[in-house]
């Protein structure tokens, strides 16, 4: 099989390569006008659902970057084709995974490979680092209790330039106080949903409170006050603030990078806490750095019994905080894994 694309040996000559090299006809995947570095390619993504579907057997390819010219890529790649037994040949490069050369060859690019990935890990974690030192807002949505504010500034080639940083919105600033200081009381996000739900209380969009969305809230560090409790925190879970110790005064919030990682295909995940990136913010903290801390207990205590989240579930129903029982209080649905002793 092969996939190609136009250069100055013409697609049916690369054809022809391939299936001279492979001893006869082939099945054809190319993608004319698309570049390598591109792998969102009609054909190409049909010779993965192929390969994946266990279609394929060998993989012909004119040169290596008709199949790929990321490393990186190529890396992920190949996974895939071992993952699924496929055989992989380069017909120009005289490269063939079937033969203990080819083999070697590929070992050494997956080092590049490698190399390459841990190369721009660390170039972000220093881009993160450097900012970190400003505590500014990177942007994206803003949190409930606050807005994005712009700071114009002239850089030294004379172009002007906009840093962000979060403004406090006391109304909504008091709200985010008074969900952490019920959970607190309820220890319960059911409860707690419940309750918001009884009391009418909405989200910015307007929208009543979902567990989900409560414990995102709660669970954001950008609410904690930098104060002496944060900065012990912070330490005993291998997280070194890019700030001094004597920014952590309870007078501004903690700002937290790289805290998510976004993979193609798949929901956001949440890094562990020593990969955090964390300073002193410009903004004003809301919750005291202590009650942070113990919300956080709390909803790792509540993790073994409370309502387990998995990945593409939503809590949202039709009729949530619409349906009344007698007594006035809202009802909504409950999910659960028990089963009766009838197994219904």
């Amino acid at each position: 099989q092969s996939l190609l694309k136009k250069d100055s040996l013409s697609i049916s000559g690369q054809l022809d390569l391939c299936r001279k090299t492979a001893g006869g006809d082939l099945a054809v995947y190319k993608d004319a006008g698309y570049s390598g570095k591109n792998t969102k390619r009609p054909d190409f993504e049909r010779l993965l659902r192929d390969i994946k579907a266990d279609k394929v057997r060998k993989l012909y390819v004119y040169r290596l970057d008709r199949f790929s010219r990321s490393v990186a890529d190529f890396g992920r790649l190949w996974e895939i084709l071992q993952e699924h037994n496929v055989e992989f040949v380069s017909v120009s490069e005289n490269f063939d995974t079937s033969s203990p050369m080819g083999r070697a060859m590929l070992h050494i690019i997956m080092v590049f490979a490698q190399l390459e990935r841990e190369t721009i890990a660390d170039r972000i974690r220093d881009n993160l680092q450097e900012l970190a030192k400003t505590g500014r807002w990177l942007g994206g949505n803003t949190p409930l209790g606050y807005e994005s504010e712009g700071t114009e500034y002239c850089k030294v080639d004379g172009k002007k330039r906009k840093t962000f940083h979060l403004k406090l919105i006391p109304e909504e600033a008091q709200l985010v106080q008074m969900i952490f200081s019920k959970f607190l009381e309820l220890k319960s996000l059911t409860k707690l949903e419940t309750y918001l739900l009884n009391q009418d209380y909405k989200t910015r969009q307007g929208k009543p409170f979902s567990r989900f969305a409560i414990r995102e809230l709660i669970m954001n560090p950008v609410y904690a006050k930098a104060d002496e409790a944060m900065y012990q925190h912070l330490n005993s879970n291998d997280v070194h603030p890019f700030s001094d110790r004597e920014a952590f005064d309870g007078t501004y919030g903690i700002m937290a990078y790289n805290r998510t990682e976004q993979t193609k295909g798949s929901t956001t995940r949440k890094k562990p806490m020593e990969e955090w990136v964390v300073s002193v913010g410009e903004h004003e903290g809301i919750i005291s750095g202590e009650d942070w801390i113990a919300v956080q207990g709390l909803l790792d205590e509540n993790k073994s019994k409370s309502y387990r989240w998995r990945a593409g579930q939503t809590n949202e129903a039709l009729l949530s905080g619409l349906l009344h029982c007698r007594c006035g209080h809202c009802m909504r649905p409950k999910v659960t894994n028990r089963t009766t002793g009838d197994g219904e």
